[in-house]
C-alpha cells in the first residue's frame, strides 16, 4: 500500500464498529460487577460496620421472603468471615445482625417471627432462661415502632454492653445483657430449623 494512504472505508468502518462494541461490553462487565456486590434487592450493603470499636466484615447477606412479598433483607457482620453456622454461633467478639425492611413492619410482626423461631430452635428450659430478657427486647422493638422501607435496624453485640437495638444510628431501650440472649436470637436465622434456609445460606456467604 502506498505511503500514506489510507484503510477502504468499509474496513476502516468495520473496525470502529468493533471498537464500539468492545467498548460497549467492558461499559457492561462493569456495571454488572458493581451492580451485583454488596446488592441485594436494590440495597446496597456495606462491606465493612464499626461495633464496639471492632471493625466487622460483612460475612453475609440474604431476603428474607414471604409467600406473596419480600419482607427484609438482613445482614450479618463478624470480626472475620465464617462459612460454618455452629462456628459463628459459638464465636465470641462483637457482632451486628442488620435489618433493612422492603415494606412496613410493624413491631409485633417481628417479634411474633422471633418467638417462632426461638420455639423451634430451644428447647423449653433454654427459652425460659431467656424469658425476661426476651420481654426486654419486645418492650425495645415497640420504642423502635413501625418500620419502614429504607429504614435500618442494626442488632449489635458486644460483651462488655451486651446488645444493643439501634433504628438508622439511634440507640432504643437498654442494653440486653447475655451473650447466650444473641445466640439465641441468631439461631432463628441460622439454627438447625431456621426461618427460611436460603437466608441462612446467604449469612453464611453462600
Amino acid at each position: 500500500m502506498p505511503s500514506g494512504s489510507t484503510l477502504p472505508k468499509p474496513l476502516r468502518a468495520s473496525r470502529r464498529q468493533l471498537a464500539a462494541r468492545c467498548a460497549a461490553a467492558a461499559l457492561l462487565c462493569l456495571a454488572a460487577s458493581g451492580a451485583s456486590a454488596g446488592m441485594i434487592a436494590g440495597l446496597r450493603l456495606d462491606d465493612a460496620a464499626r461495633v464496639g470499636g471492632r471493625t466487622l466484615q460483612l460475612n453475609g447477606a440474604g431476603l428474607r421472603a414471604g409467600f406473596l412479598d419480600k419482607g427484609y433483607v438482613a445482614a450479618l457482620y463478624l470480626p472475620e468471615k465464617v462459612r460454618n453456622a455452629t462456628m459463628v454461633l459459638g464465636g465470641s467478639g462483637p457482632k451486628r445482625l442488620q435489618i433493612r425492611p422492603l415494606r412496613e413492619v410493624e413491631p409485633d410482626t417481628f417479634i411474633k417471627a422471633l418467638d417462632k423461631g426461638l420455639r423451634i430452635n430451644l428447647s423449653e428450659s433454654q427459652r425460659q432462661q431467656i424469658h425476661d430478657r426476651l420481654t426486654q427486647f419486645g418492650l425495645t422493638m415497640n420504642l423502635i415502632g413501625t418500620a419502614h422501607k429504607g429504614d435500618v435496624i442494626d442488632i449489635d453485640f458486644t460483651p462488655d454492653t451486651g446488645m444493643v437495638v439501634a433504628i438508622n444510628g439511634t440507640p432504643r431501650g437498654r442494653p440486653i445483657p447475655g451473650e447466650d440472649f444473641y445466640q439465641a436470637v441468631l439461631r432463628t436465622y441460622l439454627g438447625n430449623n431456621p426461618v427460611d434456609r436460603e437466608l441462612k445460606r446467604g449469612l453464611l456467604g453462600g
